[in-house]
């Protein structure tokens, strides 16, 4: 898969597109995503997607903008298995957003992107103010030569697939149901870096893994398992229990940390690119009265995930 840092001038040949921010990449964009690769390959041409960085909420206001389901780095991977083959992240900012629909169809769908034919979700808005919605697009395409198509909600267990609703299902330790949401666990990727060695104190070697964004959509402790190279043993999966938050008992910073201990793992991983997949909520973040109750607490937490994966619930989450 390619990807290119905004919308070239002059498109170099055409293109099927979607748009739009594509955060967790859950059931109804990969639905969307099948349907954007299917016309492509149909036409002969590349599937593209054309996201944004930051999203527009993020950009408009940060502070109340809800957290990501998936970093930049994530999403692209994630994109990458859907069979894309070409994704332009457009830096949003006051001249992006100061773009008119027209001027938006005109420089950036049929010069910028060559766009052949478009496929979008039922509800995209488009252009300074939100001005632009399918009914003006469908009439751009017979007058342009494009062709535009819309796909419908995608629903589980009667409940529409959609970013907010991961992010609910997240927010109230509903793992499962993100995970049916998303067609998978819910992960955390990042790079191991070095933290304070509290872990190592308690006796529960901790990796710790660098999150590179201002919120996150879930804190607790939680039964994950962790994929990556670098594992030993041959194996690229490992089960373990993860934190996430910003260690009340031990740091009163208020930052967010992800730390996770891997079960009789030996060895290091500073610099290694995990992956964490999130299963099971084990229980909500608490500040205990000295690092004797939380290395209680957290032998409590190491033997619930143990049983867990015991009862072979791996994978069903």
């Amino acid at each position: 898969m390619l990807v290119f840092r905004g919308v070239p001038e002059q498109a170099d040949g055409a293109s099927v597109l979607t748009i739009g921010n594509f955060d967790g990449v859950h059931r109804g964009h990969k639905a969307l995503l099948e349907r954007l690769t299917t016309r492509a390959r149909e036409l002969a041409v590349p599937a593209a997607v054309l996201t944004f960085e930051p999203n527009p909420r993020e950009f408009f206001a940060p502070d109340s903008a809800p957290a990501r389901l998936s970093a930049l780095r994530e999403k692209l991977a994630l994109l990458e298995g859907c069979g894309v083959d070409r994704v332009h992240v457009i830096r949003f900012n006051r001249r992006w957003a100061a773009l008119s629909p027209e001027q938006f169809i005109e420089t950036v769908l049929v010069r910028g992107m060559g766009v052949k034919h478009m496929v979008i979700g039922d509800d995209f808005r488009f252009g300074s103010g939100r001005g632009g919605d399918f009914a003006m697009l469908q009439q751009a395409g017979a007058d342009r030569g494009f062709g535009v198509e819309a796909m419908h909600t995608v629903a589980v267990r009667e409940e529409r697939a959609s970013s907010s609703a991961v992010r609910d299902a997240l927010l109230a330790g509903d793992l499962e149901h993100a995970a049916d949401l998303l067609g998978r666990a819910y992960c955390i990727a990042g790079r191991v870096i070095h933290g304070d060695k509290i872990g190592r104190q308690l006796g529960y070697h901790t990796a710790n893994i660098a999150l590179k964004r201002r919120k996150v959509p879930l804190e607790g402790v939680y039964t994950v398992t962790v994929t990556g190279e670098h594992l030993g043993d041959g194996r690229t999966e490992w089960p373990g229990v993860a934190s996430v938050g910003t260690r009340p008992t031990v740091d009163g910073r208020g930052k967010i940390v992800l730390e996770v201990h891997l079960f009789d793992f030996e060895g290091e991983l500073y610099q290694s690119h995990l992956t964490v997949n999130f299963l099971h909520k084990l229980r909500d973040q608490v500040k205990f009265n000295g690092l004797d109750a939380l290395r209680a607490a957290i032998a409590h937490d190491v033997a619930e995930a143990r049983q867990y994966f015991k009862n072979g619930r791996v994978g069903k989450a």
